[in-house]
């Protein structure tokens, strides 16, 4: 089931269309102010945002800023701006596409299943055969658990080698340290950061051309990890 992140502070039209998408299979996360909507972006993984611009806290405009630093995920603006220079400043900061209000949920519909397919279609996998994902000069191999960078072969402990694969499975997902800790040690995080911030440092340390200056495992400053698009 693709999951949807809604970001819209006018209750009635939040839950209308939350309902209308749930009838037509999609999970529905809703937000109703920027500071909720870029937690809960950063806390999992979206298919498509759709997001309004006139919300608390935080503007949709500035959310949408916070999103592109780190994402490509498909987002639909939805909007009482309606003036040209509002939907070019929109579409210049990343949306892939502008919904004027009022709007039917029908077109909102086919505007997610248009993006989407674009999406799907256009953007190539992550994992190129059954056991190997390949991003950039990494190539890892889920069956017998090697890593080869340039086609020289590195040598990973099981859990570098799962927090490497964590990453690449999921490259769009940002990862806090307790994600990574509860999802690789399969244990209930204590708050004690060191475990995986040593596992990180020694994961970049192996995989990295300079440690101090990554481009696989990226750091998301205030948040987590996730996977850069190396060289």
């Amino acid at each position: 089931m693709m999951k949807i992140l809604l970001v819209e502070d006018d209750t009635e039209i939040s839950e209308m269309l939350k309902n209308f998408l749930m009838t037509e299979n999609f999970e529905v996360v809703t937000a109703y102010d920027g500071e909720s909507a870029c937690e809960k972006f950063f806390a999992d993984t979206y298919s498509i945002v759709l997001l309004d611009l006139m919300i608390p806290k935080i503007s949709g405009m500035e959310v949408m800023k916070k999103i592109r630093a780190f994402s490509t995920v498909p987002i639909i603006i939805l909007s009482a701006k309606d003036t040209d220079s509002d939907k070019t400043l929109g579409l210049g900061l990343g949306a892939d596409d502008y919904v004027t209000k009022p709007f039917s949920v029908t077109e909102v519909l086919a505007r997610i299943k248009a993006n989407i397919r674009r999406t799907t279609q256009y953007t190539a996998p992550a994992i190129v055969e059954n056991d190997i994902i390949a991003r950039g000069e990494l190539v890892l191999n889920t069956s017998d658990y090697s890593v080869m960078k340039n086609g020289e072969k590195i040598e990973l402990t099981a859990k570098e080698f799962e927090i490497l694969k964590l990453f690449m499975k999921n490259p769009k997902k940002v990862y806090t340290k307790e994600q990574i800790y509860s999802q690789i040690w399969n244990d209930a995080y204590l708050g004690d950061e060191n475990a995986v911030n040593v596992h990180i440092s020694r994961l970049r340390n192996k995989i990295e051309d300079n440690p101090r200056d990554p481009k696989y495992v990226m750091t998301v400053w205030g948040i987590g990890y996730k996977l850069g698009e190396g060289k």
